[in-house]
């Protein structure tokens, strides 16, 4: 059996051991590729189907909270009043609330004087068109004081007020407007719900033809969306104090209206009041 020469032998040993290399590196380089498009596939495909889910348990919540209200017959508002079933309700078409402060008296003033309608002109727009407007406003911190004995002789007057278990505060403006809704949602049996500020001038006839479009439609939220970056960081304006619910730093707010007016369904008027 023939031997051969120690320098051949090592020759033949690097050249085989080089080929080795380049062939694992050759395909470890072409597996990674594919192992990583088909990673980020099944990525984008579980987190699609985690959305998905996501809404559809959203829906189910929905529907089965607006169901057990419907068959309870009542659920207890914020307000300490009592929702009772729709039976009972006054049929609206839709019931908007201008949200209001102690200090507006010349904002409602000139609401008064343009587009919403006063005394019986008000009245027949409820009657004839389903159409409830009011301002809304809470209490003061010191209940029963000069601010809300000033409010309960303009709505004697005017008789167009509809007044909240909730004390009044720049920084309670969230809290009043879920209290608004779960309170409305418990005097009136409405398709629809708006909450408007008192330095907007709503063209009414616009307001109901948009919203005759999505009668039948369910979970309806309309209005002028938006979705600005999450302030994380501490001193600026409209710092988000829990920031690290929305994820990482430079995330977005979900998709919102803004809140000079929007108009949302019954149901979802509901799932609020429920859930408030």
């Amino acid at each position: 059996m023939g031997v051969l020469p120690l320098e051949t032998r090592e020759q033949s040993t690097s050249i085989n051991r080089q080929s080795k290399i380049s062939l694992t590196a050759h395909d470890k380089h072409r597996l990674g590729e594919g192992n990583t498009k088909d990673i980020m596939g099944e990525v984008s495909k579980t987190h699609q189907a985690i959305q998905s889910l996501d809404k559809t348990i959203s829906t189910l919540e929905m529907e089965l909270a607006v169901a057990r209200a419907n068959q309870n017959g009542g659920q207890a508002t914020p307000g300490g009043a009592a929702m009772g079933s729709n039976k009972g309700l006054q049929k609206a078409f839709v019931v908007i609330g201008i949200n209001t402060a102690f200090s507006s008296k010349k904002r409602r003033d000139s609401i008064r004087e343009t587009w919403m309608p006063r005394g019986s002109k008000l009245e027949r727009l409820e009657k004839e068109k389903g159409i409830v407007i009011r301002f809304v406003i809470g209490r003061s911190a010191t209940r029963g004081g000069v601010l809300d004995h000033a409010i309960d002789a303009e709505d004697a007057e005017t008789k167009d007020f509809l007044r909240l278990e909730h004390v009044e505060g720049y920084h309670e403006l969230s809290s009043k407007t879920r209290v608004y809704f779960a309170t409305v949602v418990s005097l009136w049996d409405a398709d629809f719900y708006v909450k408007v500020d008192d330095d907007v001038h709503v063209n009414l006839g616009m307001l109901a033809t948009t919203l005759t479009r999505y009668r039948a439609k369910p979970r309806i939220y309309i209005g002028c969306m938006k979705s600005g970056p999450v302030l994380s960081q501490k001193g600026v304006k409209y710092h988000e104090p829990e920031s690290w619910k929305f994820g990482e730093e430079g995330n977005k707010y979900f998709r919102h209206a803004t809140g000079q007016i929007y108009a949302i369904s019954k149901d979802l008027a509901t799932y609020i009041s429920i859930n408030a």
